[in-house]
This record gives C-alpha cells, sequence and structure tokens, in this order.
C-alpha cells in the first residue's frame, strides 16, 4: 500500500509539473509570437483553407487547440469572423494540436549514439532547463527572457512527462493493470475514456501526453490506444461548449462545428476501420504502442479527418444551423468579446481595433459637422449625433476590458499598447463631443439665419481645413502607433492654436469697425472653442504615444520642455511649425475696407 501511495504521490506530482510547463511554454510562446499572431489573425478571410492554416499556425503556437477554438468563438461572437471563416480555423486548430505530441514523443527515443542520448529528455530537458534560466535572469531583453521562459516551460513539461513515466513503470508487472488496459480496446469504452479524461482537465494535448507516458508499462497497445485518442478529440470540445455559454446564435453554432467536426470523424474512422478488422483482423492492434506510435496516430487521425471533412464544410454548417436555430429575437454583437482575454496578445489587438473605430467615427463625426456650418442639414446632424452615441459606447467598453486587462501578463509591446489606449480613450471620445458642439453652432445659425462674410469664410474655411488634416493625421497615428508621425501632431496643433488667435483677433478688429454683428461672434466663439479643444486632444493623443513609447516625461512636462527648446527634437519641431504655418495661411486683410461684410 505505501508503494501505491509514494506512486500516486509521484504521478500527481508528475502531472502537476507537466501540465504547468505547457501552460508557461504556451503562454511564452504567445508573448513571443505576439504582434505576428496578431497579424496573422488579421489577416482571416472567407478562404476556408486559408483559415486552416490559420488556425493550425496559431494552434501551434499557443499549443491549446481548445485556446484557439474558444478564441474562434469570440471571434464569431464579436462579429470579427463569420461562421463559415471558423469552420477553417476550428480544423485548422485540430491538426495545430498535434505538435505537442511530437515533442513530447522524444522521451521514446532509442539508442547509444551521441545524437539520440542527447535529445532524450533526461539530457536535454536539462539542457534546456539551464539555457532558460541563464536567458532569463541574466538578460534585459524581453524576447530573450520570453525565450528564456519557453525552455524553461520545455524542461518542466518533458520532466514531468519523464516522472509520471517513472512513477508508473511498476504498473507492468500489475495484471489487474494490464485487464484494464485491454478493456479499453473495445471501441466505446475507449472513446468514452479518453473523450472524459481530456473534458476533465480540458487539453487534448495533455490527454495525450498522460497516454504516451502510459506507454512506459509495456502494457498500451495499438488497440487501447487507438480508441482513446479518439476519445480524446471528442472530449477536447468541452471548452468551446462551455465557452459559447451566453454568446450569440453563431458562436454557439461555431462550438457546434468543433463538435460536429470531430465526431463525424471519429463516426466515420470507427465504422471504416473497425468495418474491415470483422473481415481482415488487424493484426497489429495487439502490440505494444510507444510515444512515437502515439503521436503518428494522433497526427494521421486529425490530418485524415480534415482531408475528408475539409471540402465537406458546407454540410457542418448546416448541421451547427440546424442544432441551434435561428429565432425572432435580435441578438447583439459584443464589441469586446471576454473569451478573447484567454489570449492577451489577440484581446490587446481587439481593443485597439475598436479603439481605431472610435477615433475613426469621432473624425467622421467632426467632417460631417464641418460641412454642416456650410449647408445644414438636420439628418446630417443626426448623424453626428449618433456617431457621438457610438464613441461614448466603445469608451465605455474599452474602459473596462482594458482594465481587466492591465492585470494580465503582458508583453512589453502589448503593455505599451494598453497604457496607450487607456490614457487616450478619453480624448478621442472627446472630440466626437466637441463635433456636436459645432453640429449645434450650425443649427443656431440655420435657426437664426446667421450667415458670414465672404471674408469670415475665407478665414474659417483655412482653419477647418487644417482641423480636418490634423485630425486625419491623428487618426492615422493612433491606427499604426507610428512615432515619426505621432511627432508632427503638436507643431500642427500649435498651428491651430496660432490659427484659432488670429481668427479672433479679425473678428474682433471687424467688430470693433461695425463691421461685423455681436450674434456672429457668439456663434464663431462657439466653433472656434470646438476647434481647438479638438486640436488640444490630438496633442494630447500624440504626446501619449510618445512618451508611453519612452516611458519618460510626463505629457505636460514634455510639452513644456519641447517649447522652451530643451529636447533634441525641438529644432525639428520649429522646422515643422514654420511649414504647416506656411500651408495654412490666411488672406490678406484689406487695409482699409469700410464695407460691411
Amino acid at each position: 500500500m505505501t508503494t501505491y501511495i509514494l506512486k500516486l504521490v509521484s504521478l500527481l506530482g508528475g502531472l502537476a509539473l507537466f501540465l504547468f510547463g505547457m501552460d508557461v511554454m504556451g503562454k511564452s510562446l504567445e508573448r513571443t509570437a505576439g504582434g505576428k499572431l496578431q497579424t496573422v489573425l488579421a489577416k482571416m478571410s472567407s478562404s476556408v483553407p486559408k483559415g486552416f492554416l490559420l488556425g493550425l499556425a496559431v494552434t501551434a503556437v499557443i499549443q491549446s487547440s481548445s485556446a484557439t477554438t474558444v478564441m474562434a468563438v469570440g471571434f464569431v461572437n464579436s462579429g470579427i469572423l463569420t461562421l463559415k471563416q471558423a469552420v477553417g480555423v476550428i480544423m485548422g486548430s485540430n491538426v495545430g494540436t498535434t505538435v505537442t505530441a511530437w515533442i513530447l514523443s522524444l522521451s521514446g527515443l532509442e539508442g547509444d549514439s551521441f545524437f539520440v542520448q542527447l535529445f532524450k529528455p533526461s539530457t536535454l530537458a536539462p539542457l534546456m532547463g539551464f539555457l532558460g534560466i541563464v536567458l532569463y535572469m541574466f538578460t534585459k531583453s524581453e524576447k530573450k527572457k520570453n525565450i528564456g521562459c519557453i525552455l524553461l516551460g520545455f524542461m518542466a513539461l518533458m520532466t514531468g512527462m519523464e516522472l509520471m513515466s517513472g512513477s508508473m513503470k511498476f504498473l507492468k508487472n500489475e495484471a489487474w493493470f494490464a485487464n484494464l488496459m485491454v478493456s479499453f480496446s473495445n471501441p466505446f469504452l475507449g472513446i468514452f475514456v479518453g473523450a472524459a479524461l481530456t473534458a476533465l482537465i480540458q487539453s487534448s494535448s495533455a490527454s495525450v501526453g498522460i497516454l504516451q507516458s502510459l506507454c512506459s508499462t509495456g502494457a498500451v497497445t495499438f488497440g487501447c490506444a487507438i480508441p482513446i485518442i479518439l476519445g480524446q478529440n471528442i472530449g477536447t470540445c468541452v471548452t468551446a461548449m462551455m465557452g459559447s455559454i451566453g454568446a450569440n446564435k453563431n458562436a454557439r453554432r461555431t462550438a457546434m462545428v468543433h463538435l460536429y467536426f470531430n465526431l463525424l470523424g471519429t463516426l466515420i474512422f470507427v465504422v471504416l476501420f473497425y468495418g474491415i478488422g470483422l473481415f481482415f483482423p488487424w493484426k497489429f492492434l495487439n502490440d505494444p504502442c510507444n510515444e512515437m506510435n502515439i503521436a503518428v496516430i494522433h497526427t494521421a487521425f486529425n490530418v485524415g479527418a480534415t482531408a475528408l471533412l475539409l471540402p465537406m464544410n458546407g454540410l457542418l454548417v448546416k448541421l451547427a444551423t440546424l442544432s441551434v436555430p435561428d429565432d425572432k429575437k435580435e441578438e447583439k454583437t459584443e464589441l469586446l468579446d471576454e473569451r478573447l482575454l484567454g489570449t492577451p496578445a489577440v484581446a490587446i489587438q481587439r481593443a485597439h481595433e475598436i479603439a481605431v473605430r472610435m477615433a475613426e467615427d469621432s473624425f467622421e463625426a467632426m467632417s460631417l459637422a464641418i460641412a454642416l456650418t456650410r449647408g445644414f442639414d438636420s439628418k446630417t446632424l443626426e448623424q453626428v449625433l449618433a456617431l457621438e452615441d457610438n464613441t461614448d459606447r466603445y469608451e465605455d467598453a474599452l474602459g473596462t476590458y482594458l482594465v481587466r486587462l492591465s492585470g494580465m501578463n503582458l508583453s512589453e509591446s502589448d503593455n505599451r499598447i494598453l497604457n496607450t489606449l487607456l490614457y487616450t480613450i478619453s480624448d478621442i471620445e472627446r472630440i466626437a463631443d466637441h463635433a456636436v458642439s459645432v453640429g449645434q453652432a450650425a443649427l443656431e445659425m440655420e435657426e437664426k439665419k446667421i450667415a458670414f462674410s465672404d471674408r469670415a469664410k475665407a478665414e474659417l474655411e483655412v482653419l477647418e481645413q487644417a482641423v480636418t488634416d490634423l485630425l486625419r493625421r491623428t487618426v492615422d497615428t493612433y491606427k499604426s502607433l507610428d512615432l515619426e508621425l505621432a511627432a508632427t501632431i503638436e507643431p500642427q496643433e500649435q498651428v491651430v492654436d496660432a490659427l484659432v488667435r488670429e481668427v479672433k483677433s479679425r473678428h474682433i478688429r471687424r467688430l470693433r469697425d461695425g463691421l461685423c454683428s455681436v450674434e456672429y461672434g457668439f456663434v464663431l466663439e462657439d466653433l472656434l472653442t470646438a476647434f481647438e479643444r479638438s486640436a488640444d486632444h490630438c496633442s494630447n493623443v500624440a504626446v501619449e504615444i510618445l512618451q508611453v513609447s519612452e516611458g519618460k516625461l510626463e505629457a505636460h512636462e514634455y510639452l513644456n520642455s519641447l517649447k522652451a527648446g530643451e529636447l533634441r527634437e525641438s529644432a525639428v519641431f520649429a522646422e515643422r511649425f514654420a511649414r504647416y504655418k506656411a500651408q495654412y495661411a490666411f488672406p490678406e486683410e484689406p487695409k482699409e475696407d469700410k464695407t460691411p461684410q
């Protein structure tokens, strides 16, 4: 009894180390891939084969088909992917998850040559662990530290695998264990056990690893391994099914596609393989199975099922649609799905996309509002108000989402994007508020029949063009997070401030000379305030992008130092300011023109 207890403790310890290593390695791979992973996901198209390749690549990176599938559910729920696009991603994830089994198959290497001994886990794991800890502790580069974590995760993974295998070797001589393995040769029992184990630990890669470690006993035959592996592919669907709870119908259909893909693949394999076996018995089924054989079976099944069902993706969609039928209830698409938080790099990218959408809406709102000052239209004003409502909704959703992301383990680049968004979304939203102010000023002009003079119109057109160009440049900067582009915002904002001051000065002179009405001045003041403050928010956005990237000065301190000529870029700033000032020049005022305007 003592032996059993000690071996059980060793097994549990090995399993804990194995799962920990898989988790560390997967998350470190994700952080290292970071931007590349986001780029791959951004290129998803309606092509199912392309979605397959993308799903395969992402799963190979994050080492979890369950995470990829839950991600696909989140994308569909957010409206990023259609159900058809998700089919290819799901199929690719099933093939991508087989990579882990091949890594674990290294424990089955046999031979006396130097290279075989080098790649055995007992040698390779300590070597990877030593290199990993050197990179993690003695380097400053985030990329090198992440590589160190990957190597440490690999060491933990392989050490856990060795510990599990060692703790179960004594079962080789246990008759009850041999009988248990034989019972799993029953396809239905084997499939059930494989599905139950995978559903319990919610990782097909981990359950395949456990099966590979059992091979050390010599009691695992092909006959019991095959149905267990089939069941493991079904059990991994549980994670996506749970992840789809509360999602819209297409997201739930995505989880059903994953389930039907594995069910149909298993059913077809069972009918063909065991059907043929009834007439031509498979003699190898009673042979012992090793770690490499497990990896081959796992890969062969997933690749075969994909090759068969990929052309039949329409059938999977129909089955999922029948299982989750349409209803009359209108469903809302989630802007920022919580399911994506499981892969922070992807969640950051999604948050950035929504923030850019908010910036585009603010720009469009201001452009429409400016057009209203030249020719009023009530429908256009309604569009401005609707766009401003959108920005409010975006800001509320982003604020909550980004705060949740801030508590996660992010890469340095993702953390910069997170901080940039946190510091700037309020500025972006305020631009839409000022667009509403411009629209209301235009409404007042329409109701009170206020018309600007030709001279005033010419001056406002220059200012409005400068503001529009500044907003467009800010949106482009926000989208690309380009530091060079961000550095051009502040000098242009200073030009807008100068233009506003000049418009006010000219208005006061015309007011003094009796060439302009006081009523016109009230409307003009509202417009100028909205334009100047919008430009200020553009400046805030650009400065935050620059400061977050450098992590040095506060925004106000930076601006004061820049204007005082204390920073290296001050000369460049002055040159840009002069260029923009020349670009947005007012027409000269007539010197002695007393004609009312």
